[in-house]
């Protein structure tokens, strides 16, 4: 069985699955439940001053008969007194000593405010502190969350003030809702971040009930932006934290949180250079036990791979990860359909001939059969057909030999540019 322990910037967890700061870890009561059922750390629902929460703060976006496909609140930090949370911290942590336990943190942006939480909460045995610069509603109309992490500058000057007086690791949570995650992440680290955590949620309103006109949810028929989770922003997640993880001015841990459904999500995030992962989202539709299989799948996928430790998948792929102009222009793939598995729905010849390249034929063979062949010399390799199919392996994207060099958007350019120079200095001084 494989070592599944995580060093998070010195922080160290039993397996890199921990519940992120959200509702999960409102209260040491349901810490301890996740505890006990195998998360190996959790991020405290944020801490700062008292807050008043709404009620209806929820809404699910479910899609095509899968429920909560994305999910969005209006929640906001702790309603909870300071006191009773630091209380529950410290016997939280008495109780699992070995468990990563990392207090989430939000204050108004001044240094005298961040020194006194920080050292109020480490002071009852934390393992580390993470920064919520991400919370897109609510604390952002108050100069907090994202308002904070959409400004690189602030961002550098709080964690600055954050470590002036931590004893602890901190890691800075970054907010989506920006153009360039990497510039944040370049100036929470110049402020001495230890690691990163990205992303937090997004900007979102979740939907507008028909027959009411009111928005999802609505808080006594008004509604506001609230924050977008789940399965559906994976996709967003993962590319902010490729263009993190291979940036060279980043250049700390991160641990990867958005969509984390299950131990195959958690594999692509470490692959992709996370050292660990939060989840929240799938928690909260399937409980804490989705942990056990959660374990249990990356144990087994690390005996297949032939892995020793978890640690050896953080950051495998970032090398492939790179810009579009870096991409081979003469690679080429065509699709090829297995008439043996097709089951001839003409799905994949409809969204060929409506809205792509027009390159797959229904024919027969010599039988007379119905069948749906491609003109592989008319296919541009687009993935569509094979996207769109309905059974597994029925359509296959194989690799077509072009016979040419590798040559890049980027090469091209150089290579032009290199026709175009001058070919002496005697041609230059004619010129």
């Amino acid at each position: 069985m494989a070592d599944l322990r995580i060093d998070l910037a010195g922080i160290k967890a039993p397996n890199p699955f921990w519940l992120a700061s959200a509702p999960p870890t409102n209260t040491g009561y349901q810490v301890q439940r996740a505890f006990e059922a195998g998360w190996g750390g959790a991020v405290w629902k944020t801490l700062g001053d008292p807050i008043i929460n709404t009620s209806s703060r929820f809404a699910a976006v479910h899609f095509n008969g899968q429920r909560v496909a994305g999910f969005n609140n209006i929640e906001l930090i702790t309603d909870r007194p300071l006191e009773v949370n630091l209380k529950e911290i410290y016997e939280t942590k008495k109780r699992f000593p070995n468990h990563a336990l990392v207090a989430s943190l939000m204050v108004e942006p001044k240094r005298e405010k961040w020194h006194e939480i920080v050292k109020r909460v480490e002071d009852v045995g934390v393992d580390g502190l993470e920064l919520n610069f991400g919370c897109p509603h609510g604390m952002a109309e108050r100069g907090m969350g994202a308002a904070s992490g959409q400004q690189p500058d602030l961002v550098e000057m709080q964690t600055y003030w954050a470590k002036e007086a931590a004893r602890t690791p901190v890691i800075v949570k970054l907010t989506p809702n920006i153009t360039d995650i990497t510039v944040v992440a370049r100036h929470a680290v110049l402020g001495g971040a230890d690691a990163i955590s990205l992303i937090n949620t997004i900007n979102s309103l979740a939907g507008v009930d028909l027959d009411t006109w009111n928005t999802i949810p609505h808080v006594g028929g008004k509604g506001a932006h609230g924050g977008y989770c789940g399965p559906a922003v994976k996709p967003i997640a993962l590319n902010m934290l490729a263009e993190c993880a291979r940036d060279p001015r980043v250049g700390v841990p991160i641990s990867g949180i958005g969509g984390i459904s299950t131990w195959q999500d958690a594999v692509e995030f470490m692959l992709m250079g996370a050292t660990g992962v939060q989840i929240c989202t799938a928690a909260m539709h399937h409980g804490f036990r989705i942990v056990e299989d959660m374990i249990d799948g990356m144990n087994n996928y690390l005996d297949d791979k032939g892995l020793a430790s978890v640690s050896e998948l953080t950051g495998k792929v970032v090398s492939k990860y790179s810009t579009w102009g870096d991409l081979d222009l003469n690679y080429q793939v065509a699709a090829k359909i297995n008439t043996e598995t097709c089951i001839n729905c003409n799905k994949c010849h409809i969204a060929c001939e409506d809205t792509s390249h027009q390159c797959i034929d229904r024919t027969t063979d010599e039988s007379g059969k119905p069948i749906l062949r491609v003109r592989q010399e008319d296919c541009v390799g687009c993935n569509l057909c094979a996207i769109v199919c309905p059974v597994d392996g029925a359509i296959e994207m194989v690799e077509v030999p072009s016979g040419l060099a590798p040559m890049s958007w980027n090469d091209r350019q150089r290579a032009l540019a290199r026709l175009n120079e001058p070919e002496s200095a005697s041609e230059m001084e004619v010129v």
